[in-house]
Parts: C-alpha cells; structure tokens; sequence
C-alpha cells in the first residue's frame, strides 16, 4: 500500500507574507514562497488524515480539494497549528449518515431529514489534549444538539504505536519549549518522519528517524532561534537521519524559495504549499 503526503502550509507562525511586510520574500510573485502556517495532510487507499490545524485550514482544504478526513493528529497546542480546529465539524458532516427527522423537532425548522455528524478520533500528547479542552471547551463527540453545529472529536491521548488509515504510526517527543511531538508513518515498507516544530531531538528519537525515506524537518532561518531549528542545526540533524529525501518546512520570510535551493545540499529542499509527495 503506498500513501500521499502532501504540504497544506509551510510557513512559520505568523504566515508568509506577513502583514504590512514589503520584503522581496514577502512580496514575491512565486507561489512557493506563499507559505500558510503548518499542517498536512497524508492519504491512503484506507483513508486520510490531517497533521494539525492551522489558521488557514479551510482555505487550504478548499484549494486542493480535500473532502475527506478521518482522523487529526496533533502536534501541539500552540495556536498557529490549532486555530483552524472549528473547521473539522465540517468533516463531521461529510462523513455523517442522513436521517428522517419531524419537520417540527427541535432543530428541525421545517426539514424532512438532517445529517447525523460522524465522531472522529483526534490523537494528541495529554498536554496537547487538556490545552484543546481549555481552549475549546466546547467540543465533544455528541457535537451540538437543537440544529447547531460543533465538531464531534474524541480526543486520543497518544500512545507510543498506533495505527490510522492502514499506517503505522509512532509518537516522536521534541524539544520545543513546550510540550510537542512530531509524527513516524509507515505503510510497512516505506517511511516518512515529520517534526515541524522543535528546537533539539533526542538521541532514542533520531535513532527511530535514521534511514526514513523522506523527512520533513522544521528549519526557520540561518540565524539561530530559541525554540526552532536553524539551517546549520537541521542540515546536521539531517546529516545523521541520512533520509533518501528531506523537505524543510517552518520557513519564515529571511529567503525565497529559489534562494533556499541555492543554499541547499543535493536531497535537500525547501518544501512549498501543496507539494505532494509520494511514497
């Protein structure tokens, strides 16, 4: 069985362009340097599911045509990866069962029949969980009720190992500055590692990464930062996971995209908003 992964955003917290920005980044003509805060989404013959929720999900969703979602992995709780959550009741709908219903029930305001939303699973580390409960104390797998939408999530504290749409996938704890993980898939025989926030990875983390087929690993700028990855930093975490294929992403506004594939190493790239990759 093969799987799609594919670039939904690829930008740092505050999106690409920046507002009241005038840098030759920001005002680029190339669509790759239009870069929406971070978040993927990863297919299957089995079904898809998204990585994280950005502010611009929908407009995300619409662009590149995703209509299905079976499940959300989070990343974190920080709100350029969560912020978009809300637009998951639209899932909810598209994957519900339509029922007969009394024109005059509550909710019902005249219609014959109505969507029953289906529950979906959301797996998160339990920081990440109790943040989205303070955060969003408003879902919750009954959604809402008298005709108002809500998302329907259960939420799925995170396991060392499990299994999503027919892959296989492994929790990977990282060094952010707050508590964060990045995400291990595989079909069985090829392998994609993703961490799009951390400022350090593990030694036991890096030896589960070595050898994947692709890697997609944040890295901000040149300069260094506190809690992201800088070019040099990535290039050497890079150099030791010794990946087929690596795409960087959590890019902010320093380069272009032409600029990035200038300064990078053969099998290296800077990824871009609906790049699709295909293992």
């Amino acid at each position: 069985m093969s799987f799609r992964f594919k670039f939904l955003g690829t930008g740092t917290s505050v999106g690409v362009p920046q507002i009241g920005c005038s840098c030759p980044v920001c005002t680029s003509a190339d669509p790759r340097d239009k870069r929406r805060r971070c978040g993927a989404y990863v297919s299957s013959d089995k079904g898809a599911f998204l990585i994280d929720t950005p502010p611009e999900l929908r407009e995300a969703c619409v662009e590149h045509a995703v209509s299905r979602v079976d499940a959300v992995l989070l990343t974190h709780a920080h709100m350029d990866h969560i912020a978009g959550f809300d637009d998951i009741r639209r899932f909810n709908t598209i994957n519900g069962t339509r029922v007969d219903c009394d024109p005059d029930s509550p909710g019902a305001f005249g219609r014959v029949s109505r969507i029953v939303g289906k529950p979906m699973n959301c797996y998160a580390l339990p920081e990440t969980v109790e943040a989205m409960r303070r955060i969003f104390p408003y879902i919750s797998a009954k959604g809402g009720s008298d005709g108002l939408y809500r998302p329907q999530i259960e939420f799925v504290e995170n396991t060392d190992r499990f299994e999503i749409c027919g892959l296989k996938i492994e929790t990977l704890r990282v060094s952010h500055g707050f508590p964060c993980c990045g995400y291990l898939m595989s079909d069985g025989s090829k392998r994609l590692g993703y961490v799009s926030d951390c400022h350090e990875i593990g030694e036991a983390e890096l030896e589960r990464l070595k050898g994947v087929d692709v890697m997609v690993l944040n890295c901000l700028r040149e300069r260094e930062h506190a809690t992201h990855l800088s070019l040099a930093r990535a290039l050497g975490y890079l150099a030791e996971i010794r990946p087929k294929r690596a795409y960087l992403t959590h890019l902010c506004h320093d380069f272009t995209h032409a600029q990035w594939m200038a300064k990078l190493p053969l099998g290296v790239e800077p990824g871009y908003d609906g790049l699709e990759v295909q293992l």
